[in-house]
């Protein structure tokens, strides 16, 4: 597992990428990948996933977010716009709600039986966080979100 979280532009604007070997093949990892009731058990905090809008022709979905990070931050909802390129990536962007800034993606690239899932995250909070706290908090939940992605992506294989 390979993290990097630093400091963009702005100071309080955090840029992160985290990368994960999966030993399951793409179309395991993208079902858990877009589903809300797989996300509130992989994604740390998420509180609420709730899918308002899909084309028809499945190339994206708006999603209500609700997250709780910690104790010592609000809670914070969000609406984004996710694009989905099946089973290769999914693109997030932030249309409405509690960020200054926010944009990620995941990337799935194949290796024989196993998958290299890539997750980049480009946020910037519009509450009074500070950096330094976005920072502390992705360092100490991307693993978890990474572990977890693995174990469900790795159960949802062995059960097909």
């Amino acid at each position: 597992m390979r993290l990097q979280v630093r400091s963009a532009d702005s100071g309080r604007r955090v840029e992160a990428t985290a990368t994960v070997r999966i030993h399951a093949r793409r179309a395991a990892i993208w079902a858990v990948l877009t589903s809300c009731s797989q996300a509130v058990k992989f994604v740390p905090g998420l509180r609420t996933c709730e899918v308002q809008k899909t084309a028809a022709d499945g190339s994206w979905q708006q999603i209500k977010l609700v997250v709780h990070y910690s104790w010592y931050l609000p809670r914070v909802s969000y609406i984004v716009k996710a694009a989905y390129a099946r089973p290769a990536s999914i693109v997030f962007t932030r249309t409405a709600g509690g960020a200054a800034a926010l944009r990620g993606s995941w990337e799935l690239r194949a290796d024989g039986d196993e998958t290299i899932a890539h997750y980049a995250l480009d946020f910037e909070p519009d509450f009074w966080v500070t950096g330094w706290i976005a920072r502390f908090e992705l360092r100490r939940n991307l693993p978890k979100m990474l572990r977890a992605l693995r174990a469900l992506a790795e159960q949802r294989q062995r059960a097909t």
